[in-house]
């Protein structure tokens, strides 16, 4: 049966009327399985005690079955219920990815809860924003550090409790540890009735977009949202009666994921925890990014999620690694030439067989068991993964099935199936998700709102914003009418905001941005314009052109302005060439704009600020082509005039 026909057939009853009541029966079905691997040496985690959870060895991991992971969520459960947690109130987890963060998770679902997610790096001023905007009653903070991020904005909120993972118990009355909620829950003896029972409608969780565009918007997803996406990704990636005896990779209870995303976002919150836990698969937890190479041997993970950056990150190490001597660099570069001739190859021959083998031996069954020796398949989503990079691995028998989604979606709209995955698209719509472009979206090389094309386009393609239809779709912003308006068209469909065209055979490939705002490789958004503005006010900048999408930093291109710089030159008695392009070297100039560039840095989070940036000669104007009538920067013009300094600024 053709992979298509059979997920569309296949019925996977893994879900249950709410995201509680699905793990509920999946701690059922397996509860002496491994459900969570947890990592000593990491927190001073309260729960650890006797009668309650072992401590694990420091640097290794232990075990929690379905079981056991069941009886501590259903105490929490009632433990948040006696704290005053009732249907509807709104919570906020505020605490890195880590097995109490899922614990939690799943006891205020149970209680009746609406999780409401703050990422660990939030500013103090965001998390006013986090958890004033939902009206949150209370708020699952990580340690005390965490917690005064909290205090100090507290007069602006109406949280009734805080629950801390680690520490001792604090000296406020409204602020408990976890083993507390725990002994609450425990002294109650909820049994079988943990779970409030609520609609499949009901509000489950807000997740807040990146807000680079302006304030964050609450996302608003219901239990039906989830449940659908999980549904839909267990019918491409489950143990569907046709893998049977076939060499296909799948997520099944014999599946172990490592997980390191954070769990505040809503890719590995949907691929790594809800869809792992109703599959009756195992999570480790890495619980820190400085040992995640490491925790890939101790894990011997069969799969992961992760963004783009990760990937590179992982192959700039493996390329490093093999680069010791000039031979081992030669045998890893005719290494991955083979992988990706062999996986070119519709039927290799013999002789490529024999070569594959070989390359096998010698480099990539070293990769593999660097990644645990286990490792199937990884996904890859939360930004745009290179085609070329994505081809390597796939060249080295690790492959990875490149997907899309968003926030609004409760995440999964695409995904490569592991049956027939093609590189440099993001793969088929899942089971249940209708798609389809709007054309006259479609960025043109007049009127250019990308940062350059990725590749070619089929004449039958179909090339547009891409719309979505589907019950995955959340039904609106918090607090938002007018955006969320805007958000659908007029006939209910989905505004997703990016590029894409839509092959003839079903597959999609992300184009761009339909607007100018980038997306990192790491998966975070920057909006261009705002960076490129805060430059108006410079002495010594007269352009900036920011770039990133799909690359792993911000860069810029800036043009000089070349009077001002002149007349700075002349007052500090340094003598400068007279043409531009002569300006443009002298490391002077080059460090004069650099305090301009960190000024402007100052005023963005991070991710936004510019890591590097090349000095270009000429000024953007409507005569040379570099810009609209309506002065609009011709992005994809720029890029290619200044190539060769693009590459420079990206070079290893």
């Amino acid at each position: 049966m053709d992979w298509r026909q059979a997920e569309r057939e296949y019925e996977p009853d893994i879900t249950r009327d709410s995201l509680a009541a699905t793990f509920d029966a999946s701690a059922r079905r397996n509860a002496e399985r491994v459900a969570q691997r947890y990592k000593g040496g990491v927190y001073d985690r309260s729960l650890v005690r006797e009668g309650v959870v072992d401590a694990a060895p420091d640097g290794d991991y232990a075990d929690l079955t379905y079981g056991e992971m069941h009886d501590l969520v259903r105490r929490l459960s009632a433990g948040f219920r006696d704290l005053g947690v009732a249907p509807g109130d709104r919570v906020g987890v505020f605490a890195h990815t880590r097995m109490e963060w899922a614990q939690s998770d799943f006891a205020l679902l149970g209680a009746g809860g609406v999780v409401t997610t703050v990422y660990t790096s939030s500013s103090t001023e965001q998390v006013r924003h986090l958890l004033a905007d939902p009206g949150a009653t209370g708020v699952v903070v990580e340690n005390r550090e965490l917690l005064d991020r909290v205090i100090a904005v507290e007069d602006d909120l109406d949280l009734e409790f805080a629950v801390l993972l680690d520490g001792e118990p604090h000296e406020r009355d409204d602020v408990h540890t976890l083993a507390e909620v725990h002994d609450r829950g425990a002294d109650l003896d909820p049994g079988d009735g943990w779970v409030v029972d609520r609609d499949l409608d009901d509000l489950a969780s807000l997740i807040y977009t990146s807000g680079t565009t302006g304030i964050p918007k609450g996302a608003e997803l219901t239990h039906r949202n989830f449940l659908a996406n999980v549904d839909q990704c267990y019918r491409r990636f489950g143990p569907r009666p046709d893998k049977d005896g076939a060499d296909v990779a799948r997520i099944d209870t014999s599946t172990t994921t490592l997980s390191y995303l954070p769990l505040a976002h809503v890719f590995e919150r949907l691929a790594g925890h809800f869809l792992m836990f109703a599959a009756g698969a195992t999570v480790a937890y890495a619980e820190s990014p400085d040992t995640l190479r490491e925790d890939f041997g101790l894990v011997r993970p069969t799969s992961a999620t992760s963004v783009p950056r990760v990937y590179e990150k992982l192959y700039a190490a493996i390329r490093e690694q093999a680069s010791e001597s000039s031979v081992k660099e030669r045998i890893f570069h005719w290494a991955t030439d083979v992988g990706r001739e062999h996986h070119r190859a519709d039927d290799p021959g013999l002789g490529l067989r024999l070569r594959y083998a070989l390359a096998d031996r010698l480099v990539f069954s070293s990769v593999k068991e660097a990644l645990g020796g286990n490792v199937e398949f990884f996904i890859s989503g939360g930004g745009s993964l290179s085609a070329e990079l994505c081809e390597l691995y796939h060249g080295m028998d690790v492959p990875i099935l490149e997907g899309y989604g968003l926030t609004e979606t409760a995440p999964v709209v695409a995904v490569n199936p592991p049956e027939e995955p093609k590189v440099g698209t993001i793969g088929p719509p899942v089971v249940g998700v209708d798609v389809k472009v709007d054309s006259t979206i479609a960025v043109t090389s007049e009127d250019d709102g990308g940062d350059g094309d990725r590749g070619g386009t089929d004449d039958t393609a179909e090339v547009g914003e891409l719309l979505v239809k589907g019950p995955n779709v959340f039904r609106g912003y918090r607090n938002l009418p007018e955006k969320t308006e805007q958000a659908f068209d007029e006939d209910g469909w989905f505004r997703t905001g990016d590029v894409v065209e839509i092959r003839p055979d079903g597959y999609i490939a992300f184009r761009e941005r339909a607007k100018q705002l980038m997306k990192l490789s790491t998966g975070k958004y920057v909006p261009p314009g705002a960076i490129e503005d805060a430059f108006a006010a410079s002495e010594y900048v007269e352009q900036a052109m920011v770039l990133g999408d799909a690359r792993r930093f911000v860069s810029a291109l800036v043009v000089p302005n070349f009077p001002a710089v002149r007349e700075w030159a002349a007052e500090e008695g340094i003598d400068l060439p007279e043409d531009p392009a002569g300006i443009c070297r002298n490391d002077r100039v080059n460090a004069l704009v650099q305090e301009e560039v960190d000024r402007v840095n100052g005023n963005f989070e991070r991710h936004e600020r510019i890591k590097q940036f090349r000095l270009v000669p000429e000024e953007f104007t409507e005569d040379n082509d570099l810009l609209t009538p309506t002065m609009k920067k011709k992005r994809r013009n720029i890029l290619d005039r200044y190539a060769d300094d693009v590459d420079l600024l990206y070079e290893a």
